[in-house]
């Protein structure tokens, strides 16, 4: 029987995602399972690694049981996740306690430490970026503080995808994999050699023992064990590729190939990307290797997007966090002027990455007066994510790198309040294809063509046809000017006081 079908799993900060795909770009069933980000004190941003492994195995077995899968023609799975979020686990690769996720802040002290003890200037060298709180150095050191029975049985560190790849193979901590791109954003891995720095580890207590070996995206490294195929109904033995960090999938899947190509991400979290041939740094950004060979991803990445409107909606309006509701909320802030009748939020409620690399900044609703309802502060929140991607957006002009096409994707995409308001504040057109099921669709591609049904890398766009073009309003777009030099100001000004109150 011939392959022509590959399955995608996003393990996301809000859901496990799973996608089928065949040969002839159809996207033939997909399947979502919630989970929660877990904040149990200020800054603080955890995960429990078995919820990902039980919404995975839901997720693959609702889109291997639809009508249009044929499981004997299915010719591989990825994963794609997080990066980099950290699961530590024991010898026998079972997890030490929740993950601590790239969007965590909790280790101030460990990066203040860090940076006065490593040269700053080489590991920017070694590694694309400065010492900041996304590494892992800063959150084992955390650990090793703060927890040294976890870390005296510390045998193995994995991150999100590449946990649950392990666990889709039933294999021991000894077989599993790291994709390359969790290792670059490690801050202990050579960017260009590709090693493992032995000086950087050691700083941490570290050995290169406790990394599997590092793969590039579409490597197979392992298959689907036997008890998981029972459990999902597809044949045991089938190919699974190390996968890829989440934004990355998601980029390559809106067709992001070539120099300039921008792609901004409604996740949980708020990912930035720009493609480029060469392998950029700059010192307020992150950098990926693509999922192509040979090309790189300068990239941002926003502590909190989506799991901000989910936190407003779920925890503090008590609604339920649906499409229903949500939709009805963007219905009531569609009514409301852009900007929000002089609301303004800082979304800075798990402290911010890039590029203010602050894990002490704090959420902020400013300019609330008694003529305000929720959907001001709803339709706030949307404004502050998309001020969140202007403020890259500037950081990349202001380094001489020019975006030459604006694409959106994943959840947040869906809605159009939300792809009106990036369009106005961006201040250019944005792109976005309906119905894109974003780093899922990219990582099932790679699955597919580790498997051999794609056999070049723009065989993706047969995906991605049905496109939504959303053109600035000036009118709106003048309003966003003003808002804008508001919101930027407003972090200035409360810089100081932050730390007081973290």
């Amino acid at each position: 029987m011939t392959n022509s079908q590959a399955i995608g799993i996003d393990i996301g900060t809000t859901g496990v995602k799973a996608v089928l795909i065949d040969v002839a770009g159809r996207m033939l069933a997909e399947h979502t399972v919630p989970h929660d980000l877990s904040s149990p004190h200020a800054g603080w941003a955890e995960e429990n690694p078995t919820d990902w492994v039980s919404g995975a195995i839901a997720a693959l077995s609702a889109v291997v049981h639809s009508p249009l899968c044929k499981p004997g023609e299915v010719s591989a799975i990825g994963v794609s996740g997080m990066v980099p979020a950290m699961v530590l686990l024991d010898g026998d690769g079972n997890p030490l306690r929740p993950s601590i996720q790239q969007n965590d802040a909790r280790s101030v002290e460990d990066v203040e430490a860090l940076t006065a003890a490593i040269d700053q200037e080489s590991l920017y060298a070694r590694t694309g970026g400065y010492m900041n709180q996304q590494h892992i150095a800063p959150r084992l050191r955390w650990i090793q503080r703060n927890e040294p029975e976890i870390w005296a049985q510390t045998r193995t560190i994995l991150g999100s995808y590449d946990f649950v790849t392990a666990r889709l193979a039933e294999m021991p901590p000894a077989e599993c994999s790291l994709e390359l791109n969790w290792a670059i954003e490690s801050g202990l891995f050579d960017l260009r050699s590709r090693v493992w720095l032995e000086d950087l580890l050691c700083a941490v207590d570290l050995t290169p023992a406790y990394f599997p070996p590092v793969h590039e995206p579409t490597d197979i490294v392992a298959t689907l064990g036997p008890e998981i195929s029972g459990l999902v109904g597809l044949p045991a033995g089938i190919p699974l590729i190390a996968g890829s960090a989440d934004h990355v999938a998601s980029a390559f899947a809106a067709g992001l190939r070539e120099d300039g190509n921008t792609i901004i991400k409604f996740g949980g979290a708020g990912d930035i990307l720009f493609c480029s041939s060469k392998p950029l740094t700059h010192p307020k950004l992150f950098i990926d290797a693509h999922d192509i060979p040979g090309k790189f991803l300068l990239n941002g990445c926003m502590a909190a997007s989506g799991s901000l409107v989910k936190w407003y909606v779920g925890d503090i309006l008590g609604r339920r966090v649906d499409k229903a509701t949500l939709r009805a909320f963007d219905d009531e802030a569609a009514l409301i002027p852009a900007g929000s009748d002089g609301v303004i939020v800082l979304p800075y409620f798990l402290g911010e990455k890039t590029p203010l690399m602050d894990p002490q900044a704090r959420g902020v609703i400013f300019g609330l007066g008694l003529n305000h309802t929720p959907a001001h502060i709803f339709r706030a929140i949307l404004e502050a994510v998309i001020f969140g991607f202007r403020h890259h957006l500037d950081v990349l002009r202001e380094a001489g790198h020019q975006p030459t096409r604006v694409v959106a994707t994943n959840g947040g995409v869906s809605s159009g309040l939300w792809r009106s308001i990036a369009a106005d504040v961006i201040g250019v057109p944005v792109t976005s294809f309906r119905g894109h099921p974003g780093s899922c669709l990219g990582v099932a591609f790679l699955a597919g063509k580790a498997g051999g049904i794609f056999t070049e890398w723009a065989e993706i766009d047969r995906f991605i046809e049905e496109r939504v073009v959303n053109d600035p309003d000036p009118a709106a777009a003048a309003i966003y000017d003003e808002r804008y030099a508001v919101y930027r100001e407003l972090y200035v000004r409360l810089a100081d006081l932050f730390p007081r109150v973290a």
